[in-house]
């Protein structure tokens, strides 16, 4: 019984009821409801939208401030690793999105739909600053903090945390429910994406198998760096990848992870305490590739074309970036990126909401391609710095500063 009632609260059940509740007054409401329902979804878009800055102000500076406390040669080499599979994943996405989404011959119908009545009212709920000057500043504060040593900047920082933390989670995703319905309505209203949805079937499992072509290579780059057989580390990550699937949180399934990696040989101990912790907030390969992918399928469905080459690759590099922050986010990599989906690709708020709706479908299976791919990193880490249990290398030393 406990189990349903957990099952029936949980935020992925919230968002199906709102998909489902959206079309169906969308197919059955008169102008006039409509009238309240677009009004509505403008109110609360430029809610979510007023707090995007403030998501990246909150979580990307305390990341990078974090940093000073484990600096080091491994750190950054970790780091690199992590930053380069997101990004290689969000390229992997793009080449695979040119080649197979114009053949799903999606979006014949933009346009024609039936036009939406006027808003009854808008507020103009502005944003604080633009998406780009708030990573800038994040940036610029975060290491201006670490070099200064200003115990203020680092102390108000993670107590900003805090309070935008608090701001997402009591209000951002208590409202997103009722924003995505109120956008499905729109759309079954306009008679347009109603059409697309088995598409959106078809791109998950496209995502899926996306997902597994990715931790193969991880593990096969892993295995050369090491000299060593990958399977002795992935063939313990069972538990951690159906756990994950289930909490949809990399902090939550973390301990499992750890449990998982410590029964594979060829993991040095100290790297691995220091990685898989490490990774599972900073490496989001299975995210970011679903990312990258669903914003070319939402592009197609909603404005008619993929977007622009220069401005997916743009969108990829500072997607990997913007993944550090994520697992602090409720709601994950498409909450902590919200300024790329709309500052650089220009999607509006019927293309937010359809975003948050179709990686939620997935979330879970994002997440556990993340933890298991964690293994991986570790195990690059380890054959880097030759520290292979075994084979007759030093004692494991992890630097310290």
């Amino acid at each position: 019984m406990a189990g349903t009632k957990k099952w029936y609260n949980s935020f992925l059940m919230r968002l199906i009821i709102s998909i489902v509740v959206g079309i169906v007054i969308g197919l059955v409401a008169t102008e006039n409801i409509m009238q309240v329902v677009g009004s509505l979804k403008e109110l609360l878009g430029q809610m979510v939208n007023f707090c995007v800055p403030l998501v990246i102000l909150a979580f990307i500076t305390p990341a990078i401030i974090g940093l000073k406390e484990n600096a080091g040669k491994m750190l950054s080499i970790t780091l690199a690793i992590c930053y380069a599979s997101s990004v290689g994943a969000a390229l992997f996405s793009i080449i695979a999105g040119y080649a197979i989404i114009p053949g799903l011959n999606i979006a014949t119908t933009v346009g024609e739909g039936t036009k939406m009545p006027d808003l009854l009212f808008n507020l103009g709920i502005s944003p604080i600053m633009p998406v780009m000057t708030a990573l800038v500043t994040s940036v610029l504060f975060g290491m201006g903090t670490i070099y200064t040593g200003s115990d203020l900047f680092e102390k108000l920082f993670n107590q900003l945390n805090k309070i935008v933390l608090w701001i997402v989670d009591k209000v951002v995703l208590s409202i997103l429910p009722v924003f995505i319905a109120a956008t499905f309505a729109t759309l079954a209203f306009e008679g347009v994406i109603l059409k697309e949805l088995p598409v959106f079937l078809i791109v998950i499992v496209i995502v899926l198998i996306g997902h597994y072509i990715w931790m193969a290579l991880l593990y096969g780059i892993a295995g050369a760096v090491s000299k060593t057989n990958p399977r002795e580390v992935f063939k313990h990550y069972g538990p951690a990848y159906v756990t994950a699937l289930g909490t949809m949180s990399s902090a939550a399934t973390l301990s499992v992870a750890l449990k998982s990696a410590k029964k594979a040989k060829t993991l040095d101990p100290k790297i691995r305490d220091f990685a898989i912790p490490l990774c599972s907030n900073c490496h989001l390969c299975g995210s970011v590739l679903t990312e990258t992918f669903f914003v070319m399928v939402v592009s197609k469905v909603l404005y008619g074309a993929l977007p622009e080459v220069g401005n997916l690759l743009l969108f990829a590099f500072l997607l990997g970036i913007f993944a550090i922050a994520a697992p602090g986010v409720p709601g994950g990599t498409v909450m902590a990126s919200l300024g790329l989906i709309t500052g650089v690709l220009g999607f509006d708020a019927n293309g937010v909401a359809l975003m948050l709706s179709i990686f939620a479908l997935q979330d879970s299976f994002g997440t556990a391609c993340n933890i298991t791919g964690d293994g991986a990193i570790a195990l690059m880490v380890t054959g880097i710095f030759k520290k292979v249990p075994g084979r007759g290398n030093n004692p494991p030393h992890v630097e310290e500063d």
